[in-house]
């Protein structure tokens, strides 16, 4: 089984990479990150505050996480509810790199990323794949941008769903999330140490897509 590992910081345009070069290669693409925002989500509609993340845990059990593929990519489910769209609101996005912090989390979802990677051909994409979910990847790939530029195309990726926000508020979130992310005490956000690190800043997207997928056919000799 081909595994290719995809981490680096919100906003760094994994996602869209990762399911361009799912495609091009017949890869299943596997959004871990979005597992997260699930849990993300049941916390905030649970009404408990971030500051007091740790009362997420003795509910746990009742968090009912699934992800489907069709031809129109990955559909997250919480419970017999699709998320798909709901989980990517800034609040939810910030909910989620706080459980992620929570070790209970992580153990929950940890068998559920890899059991996608025990049956199919995957490429992954979220925080720390190439360090914990999968370490023994093939190739795994530190895809990043300056938080300036994650947080320019953040904002007008919202804008164009109609969200009301403001770069500064946006950039002030973006950094708020490497911090968390990069200082938490389980698994925090870093590259392998055997990871290829891709800066997108000021880079297209084509232009980024044509540098991953050397890599993809250096690596597969495809």
């Amino acid at each position: 089984m081909k595994k290719i590992a995809v981490d680096g910081p919100s906003g760094a345009g994994k996602s869209t990479m990762v399911k361009a070069l799912a495609e091009k290669y017949g890869l299943l693409y596997v959004d871990t990150g979005a597992i997260y925002r699930v849990v993300g989500l049941y916390a905030l509609r649970a009404g408990i505050g971030r500051e007091e993340i740790d009362k997420l845990i003795p509910l746990l059990p009742a968090i009912k996480v699934s992800l489907t593929h069709d031809g129109e990519g990955q559909h997250v489910f919480l419970g017999d509810e699709e998320v798909t769209r709901l989980i990517r609101t800034p609040e939810v996005s910030l909910y989620a790199s706080d459980v992620s912090a929570l070790p209970e989390v992580r153990a929950k979802l940890l068998d559920l990323q890899r059991d996608f990677a025990r049956k199919y051909d995957v490429i992954m994409d979220g925080r720390d794949i190439g360090t914990v979910v999968l370490p023994d990847a093939e190739l795994k790939i530190f895809l990043t941008a300056s938080a300036e530029e994650r947080a320019r195309r953040r904002t007008l990726e919202l804008l164009a769903k109609g969200v009301d926000v403001t770069y500064e508020d946006t950039l002030r979130q973006v950094r708020e999330r490497d911090y968390n992310d990069s200082h938490r005490a389980v698994a925090p956000l870093k590259p392998a140490c055997d990871a290829v690190i891709v800066d997108t800043t000021g880079r297209g997207i084509e232009e980024t897509i044509g540098l991953l997928s050397e890599l993809v056919e250096k690596r597969f000799g495809i």
